[in-house]
């Protein structure tokens, strides 16, 4: 599965126009730096319990967990491209999630 499949790349340029203050992007960098924190919680709650799900359950993994993690990897990716400035893009809830 390369990058494009999720609607995003890695190396691509930078995405949209840089119209908003250096503040107000310093406070939505803020901003999206706790939601990235939070996010990093959730994958550790979803890895735990996927752990669990394989242990019980013949080393099958629950299909939607491993979906959503793909999901949340993908909004990670493009937070970082936003804090870094490789992207104007700001992650959902600002734009869409695909």
């Amino acid at each position: 599965m390369s990058d494009q499949d999720h609607g995003y790349m890695l190396n691509a340029p930078r995405e949209g126009k840089a119209e908003e203050s250096l503040w107000m992007r310093l406070l939505w960098m803020v901003a999206i730096a706790f939601l990235i924190s939070l996010a990093q919680t959730v994958l550790t709650v979803t890895t735990v319990i996927q752990f669990i799900i394989m242990l019980t359950n013949a080393r099958q993994p629950n299909e939607q967990l491993a979906e959503f993690g793909t999901t949340l990897g993908i909004w990670v990716a493009k937070a970082a491209r936003y804090q870094t400035a490789a992207s104007e893009v700001k992650p959902w809830p600002w734009s869409e999630l695909d």
